[in-house]
């Protein structure tokens, strides 16, 4: 064998092996992204499975519509109407649609912060710590370092006078989430004024569809109580102390923001109340749901002992319903049992 049959020889070889190779390859990638393939559907149905069980409705449990008459008319902004709506699980629903004015008619707004480290308990609301509530008077004030073992508070100034949130813009700069170093040390209290124009709109379903799994509560909100005034979740403590800030509820166990005005963290028995009968406690309001917030005790001062994680129970008068937490509990209900409608807040400011 010459030199130019050797090399023709070993490059025809070469040429048959690079073809065996990449035969070999495309078979090995083809099996591989049949595999791939397979996996990928596998998981897809698997989560398609999933989130259908999630939303899945539990016809078993026994539920009651929402008595729409309970709403308190003089804060209606327009007539309680029914219409088709999809809630948030996807269920297919008939929906009441309730515009309000969260402005209470049973009760007074405030007072939240004392003026002065001297002023009684009439000056001030109330704040809450593992359960319990507090009077907020100036004394409480003046010994917030001692309260939260933290010498970094003093929400009051030489004289004796608490540094205030008393403007709108201060208000706004002070009740969010990340506090504008400058009221920094301040007792956070917005005026009801401030937020008039807002009008509040609920879609709630006509009949609660209870589902398999719960919902978590959003930010958006839990419902209304029959005054209009939303149900609101548990108000951010975290990041209202880290700011060394307080925010007091009044004694009815609300305050005001910027996003929905006057809003409750608590059901303190200032509200409309309905259905007192057979020894249970009254209604409240509904939440998003559709399920009834009842209070929490009876006229004997009892309290359900056979409460789900979102607070809920069933009897035989009142199907799944909901039994608000203790005022000091910063929660009043701890999540959605039924599929949830929404709510959506406008500011007529905006038409002008």
């Amino acid at each position: 064998m010459n030199a130019l049959q050797f090399f023709t020889h070993h490059d025809n070889l070469f040429h048959d092996v690079k073809e065996s190779c990449a035969r070999v390859f495309i078979m090995n990638f083809e099996s591989i992204l049949r595999l791939a393939i397979f996996a990928l559907f596998a998981v897809l149905a698997f989560l398609g499975a999933s989130c259908g069980e999630s939303n899945s409705v539990d016809k078993n449990v026994n539920t009651i519509e929402v008595d729409s008459n309970l709403i308190i008319k003089e804060n209606l902004v327009n007539a309680i109407v029914q219409e088709d709506c999809v809630l948030s699980n996807g269920t297919r629903s008939r929906c009441f649609l309730i515009t309000v004015k969260a402005k209470p008619k049973e009760h007074k707004m405030g007072p939240w912060c004392p003026e002065t480290i001297t002023d009684s308990k009439d000056s001030g609301g109330i704040w809450f710590r593992d359960g319990k509530i507090y009077d907020v008077d100036g004394p409480f004030i003046a010994n917030l370092d001692k309260f939260y073992s933290d010498p970094e508070w003093k929400l009051y100034r030489e004289d004796g006078s608490v540094k205030v949130t008393a403007t709108q813009e201060a208000c706004e700069a002070a009740a969010r989430p990340d506090v504008d170093e400058k009221y920094h040390n301040y007792c956070v209290q917005c005026a009801p004024s401030y937020y008039e124009s807002k009008e509040i709109t609920y879609r709630i379903p006509v009949k609660p569809v209870f589902m398999k799994f719960p919902t978590a509560i959003g930010r958006d909100g839990i419902g209304l109580a029959f005054n209009g005034v939303p149900f609101d979740p548990a108000a951010p403590v975290h990041a209202i102390l880290a700011a060394h800030t307080l925010a007091p509820l009044d004694d009815c166990g609300g305050h005001v923001n910027p996003h929905k005005g006057y809003h409750y963290h608590a059901a303190n028995g200032c509200s409309k109340e309905a259905s007192k009968e057979e020894n249970h406690p009254p209604l409240l309001g509904y939440a998003l749901d559709g399920f009834g917030i009842y209070a929490l005790k009876n006229e004997d001062g009892k309290e359900p002992d056979d409460l789900d994680d979102c607070r809920g129970h069933t009897d035989e008068k009142r199907g799944y319903h909901y039994h608000a937490g203790r005022p000091g509990d910063n929660k009043i209900i701890g999540c959605f049992r039924g599929d949830p409608g929404s709510v959506s807040v406008e500011s007529l400011e905006r038409e002008g």
